[in-house]
């Protein structure tokens, strides 16, 4: 089956089309590489033994996205990832975000409903919950204003897809609701590589590791958590990536309950920044040289998932140890450095 996987060179999406590929999946990567680069391709092939078809564009220039859909009607589903995505960004470039995000997603939609294409999967964010006030969250936790730009365009996605999906019955939306993805491939041929200075804790924390960056700056240590560090549950990118393939299938069967539905795609699992840091430190032996900062901007305190209904009704759960995630990062860190 052909899916076309928007942003697909990116970090988790270079991810899933890997799964999917082995899924038996045809795939049609397209990315303006504003994130990442043509590089990417070459570790897919080196997994996978297939390297997928690929087109460079910007998917806000919305002639070009109606051409490249009408060329590829043959498609049966849309995995959208394209977005920029930094939390810290967004609050400094807020018209950016919205210009970007909000655009790519309704120009994607309209060459989907303009070529016949009825599913789709989006990457949305455990953002929408804002700062929740039970934890840990459910999907039927009331969505709260958003504490960044970036999560605000997450909310307002969702509800573009929700509200076409009312009236398109002959189209299908998954919105995962995903927490903190991180890791690498365990081949070590692709992972998160950020264009420029990491936004993400695990790339800064990593290239802290290897001398790359002078220190790591942990944002905060007077949230009221236990160690006064956020607190977050963080995801194998792997195990992201399976989710995808899952919900893919779902709408290919016709299993889904409803036209739009969306699931939390966590741990269920609660870390501290401060305890990413020492179990990074337990799984590789290497020390990281990290100081405390002032509170960033657009962060919130603690969110993690209740992930039962994505167990239940997808039968997907999360697997990776953290140990094994770090090492993972590590690995994919050190072949970095010895390119």
């Amino acid at each position: 089956m052909k899916i076309i996987v928007t942003g697909g060179t990116g970090y988790i999406g270079s991810h899933t089309v890997v799964e999917l590929q082995q899924d038996g999946h045809e795939v049609v990567i397209v990315d303006n590489l504003a994130n990442s680069t043509i590089n990417v391709l070459d570790g897919i092939q080196g997994i996978t033994g297939t390297r997928p078809a690929f087109e460079k564009i910007d998917l806000t220039d919305r002639p070009a996205t109606l051409d490249f859909f009408a060329r590829h009607k043959d498609a049966r589903a849309v995995i959208h990832f394209a977005a920029l995505k930094a939390v810290g960004e967004s609050v400094s470039k807020p018209l950016e975000y919205y210009y970007n995000n909000l655009n790519s997603l309704m120009n994607v939609l309209a060459g989907m409903r303009g070529n016949g294409i009825p599913n789709l999967v989006f990457s949305s964010s455990c953002t929408v919950y804002g700062q929740a006030d039970v934890l840990p969250v459910t999907e039927r936790t009331p969505r709260h204003e958003a504490e960044s730009p970036y999560g605000n365009t997450k909310v307002m996605s969702e509800d573009i897809i929700r509200d076409l999906m009312r009236v398109e019955k002959s189209m299908n939306g998954i919105a995962l609701r995903y927490f903190n993805p991180i890791g690498a491939h365990p081949s070590a041929l692709i992972g998160e590589l950020p264009v420029g200075v990491p936004n993400n804790l695990i790339p800064y924390l990593t290239q802290t590791a290897a001398g790359i960056r002078e220190q790591l700056s942990v944002f905060g240590d007077d949230y009221d958590t236990p160690d006064g560090s956020p607190l977050r549950d963080y995801i194998d990118v792997v195990d992201l990536a399976k989710a995808h393939v899952v919900a893919i299938r779902r709408l290919l069967e016709g299993k889904n309950k409803a036209n739009y539905e969306y699931f939390n795609i966590g741990t269920g699992r609660a870390l501290s920044v401060l305890e990413i840091i020492a179990a990074f430190e337990r799984a590789t032996g290497v020390k990281v040289n990290y100081k405390i900062v002032g509170r960033r901007a657009g962060d919130i305190e603690k969110v993690w998932a209740d992930t039962t209904l994505a167990n239940n009704e997808l039968g997907w759960r999360a697997e990776v140890p953290i140990e094994q995630t770090l090492a993972n990062a590590w690995k994919w860190q050190q072949r970095l450095a010895s390119k």
